[in-house]
Order: C-alpha cells, then sequence, then structure tokens
C-alpha cells in the first residue's frame, strides 16, 4: 500500500471532492434554513451544461461559470417558490428538478453541442490553470495539497471556514439556524422567514452550480451526458455525514474524494496480492453514500425544522 498513498493520490482525492464540498456546503445553508434540498444533482447537472454552452459560446471561461451560477440559481429560485410559495413537498419539488435538469440537458445537448462535434468542431473548452501560491508552494503539507490546484479548489478549500464564521459569529447565522430549528418562534420575534429561506435555497443553487462548473471548466474540459454522475446525492450524504455542520460536510466530502481517487488509483493494481474487480472499486463512494443515507453510521439529528 505504500506505492498507492502517495502525495498524488491526496492532490487527486481533493480535486475529485471539490465539486462535493461545493455542493453539500450549498445543501447544508438550504438545509440550515429548514428547507430539505435534494436537487442537489440537478443544478450540478445543469451547471456543467452550461458552463460548457457558455464557454464554447464566448471562448470565455469567466463567462462559463457566470452561466452556470445563473443556471443553478433559476433551479434553486424555482425550488423555493415551489417549497415556499406553492407548498409543495420538498422532496418531491428536489425530484422534479433533478428529473428535469437530466432531461433537459440531455436534449440541449444533442442539439447545441452534438451537432458542433459531427460538423467537426470541437467541443472541448480551455479550463482553468493551476494557481501558483509563490513561496508558500514550499512549505511540505501545502505542496502535497493544493500543488496544481485550481482556484475553484482553493475556493472550496476555504469557503468551510468562511461559512462556520459566518454561521457561528454573525446574527444572520444566529437567525438562520433560528429558521431551521423552529420557524415559528422565529417568525414570532420579527425574524424574515421566508427571505432567509429563499436566501439560503438561492446560495446553494450557486454553489450546486460552480460545482457543475468545476467538472466543466477545471477538470474534462468537456460536456458529456449524465456527467453529474451523482455527486449531488454523494454531496447530499457529505453533508449528513458532516451533521449539517460546515467543517463537518467538507470533511466527509474530502473521504468520499479519497475514495473516489483511491477506488481510480486501485484499479489495475493488487492490493495485498488480490486483484479486486472493478465493479467492487466504483461502487466505494456510492456504498458509503447508501450507507450514509440509510443512518447505519449512527444517529444524524438534523434542523428540526427541515422539511416544513
Amino acid at each position: 500500500m505504500g506505492g498507492i498513498l502517495d502525495a498524488e493520490l491526496f492532490g487527486t482525492a481533493i480535486r475529485q471532492a471539490t465539486p462535493l464540498m461545493l455542493a453539500s456546503l450549498g445543501g447544508l445553508l438550504s438545509e440550515r434554513v429548514g428547507v430539505v434540498n435534494i436537487g442537489l444533482e440537478g443544478k450540478i447537472l445543469m451547471g456543467a451544461f452550461a458552463a460548457a454552452l457558455g464557454a464554447l459560446l464566448t471562448g470565455s471561461l469567466w463567462v462559463g461559470l457566470a452561466c452556470a451560477i445563473l443556471v443553478g440559481l433559476t433551479l434553486a429560485l424555482l425550488h423555493a417558490v415551489a417549497t415556499q410559495e406553492w407548498r409543495t413537498d420538498h422532496i418531491v419539488s428536489g425530484v422534479a428538478i433533478n428529473l428535469l435538469a437530466l432531461g433537459l440537458s440531455t436534449y440541449l445537448f444533442r442539439q447545441l453541442i452534438v451537432p458542433r462535434e459531427e460538423a467537426g468542431e470541437s467541443s472541448v473548452v480551455p479550463t482553468f490553470g493551476a494557481v501558483s501560491l509563490g513561496g508558500l508552494e514550499n512549505l511540505p503539507l501545502l505542496n502535497v495539497l493544493v500543488k496544481d490546484q485550481s482556484w475553484l479548489t482553493l475556493f472550496a478549500l476555504g469557503l468551510p471556514f468562511v461559512l462556520l464564521v459566518l454561521l457561528m459569529r454573525t446574527r444572520w447565522g444566529l437567525r438562520v439556524y433560528a429558521v431551521g430549528n423552529d420557524s415559528q418562534k422565529a417568525r414570532m420575534m420579527g425574524v424574515p422567514v421566508k427571505r432567509l429561506r429563499y436566501l439560503g435555497v438561492l446560495l446553494s443553487g450557486a454553489l450546486a452550480g460552480m460545482a457543475g462548473a468545476f467538472l466543466v471548466l477545471a477538470a474534462t474540459g468537456q460536456f458529456r451526458e449524465n456527467m453529474s454522475a451523482g455527486r449531488g446525492f454523494i454531496a447530499l450524504a457529505a453533508l449528513i455525514f458532516g451533521r449539517w455542520h460546515p467543517l463537518g460536510a467538507a470533511g466527509a466530502a474530502l473521504g468520499f474524494g479519497f475514495f473516489e481517487a483511491l477506488q481510480m488509483r486501485l484499479q489495475g493494481q493488487p492490493v495485498f496480492g488480490v486483484q479486486l474487480p472493478t465493479d467492487l472499486l466504483l461502487m466505494l463512494p456510492y456504498l458509503l453514500t447508501v450507507i450514509a443515507l440509510m443512518g447505519l453510521l449512527g444517529r444524524m439529528k438534523p434542523p428540526s425544522d427541515l422539511g416544513n
């Protein structure tokens, strides 16, 4: 195992965890104000498509990123209106968004991008390059963790600490906890419950859109059908693993990213003299997701008013 657990593996794990951290922290902001957000998968998928299309049409990665965030915000607004104005069940609304995103992204991909490929035009866009940290890269730990990482990854690594301060040390954060745990009491105390819920859901959409943009603009350079590949559900599992806490959610996302990187490394390599089946290795992150969602790792207490 010594040749497997090296610096490159941990760097890959952080890259694999980046979209999971962004999406899970977005889900945290939504669920902390009491809105279940099972639609993270759809927002990641549509964000990836919007990023690819925006970058292809304009040649600008920043326009692609803006398109991804805008699409994430649009789907989040739809979810917020459905749950807060129309009083739709949160799970039903989230599933509807996932189905809408799957069908719409597939249709638009075949209508707008596939014809370009059939005409001989490239559908590959440039990606954000690695960020140089100057002399900080000489520090052993930082050199291992952030070498060759894009700014989106660095943003994802710093975001949980920012959210921790905002949620624990500001008036806004205290109101968020109040709304998520007892919206009726918060409303009686003059807290703008609906406004905070809209804000939480919209922020979750923006971060999920960024997660989708990462898949195209910092990882693969092109969009493919269903390329979110269940990352929204893994992000939801990371949120539950992390007990709705910024550092916990980010840590769980890093754990999932590690197992994703590990299964990639182990393919074709024997472990203690045994060649593990590829299908079994591919199943590792999803198996952990199922375990988390089933609550088999202990009781996970969500915000008291979640889903109401």
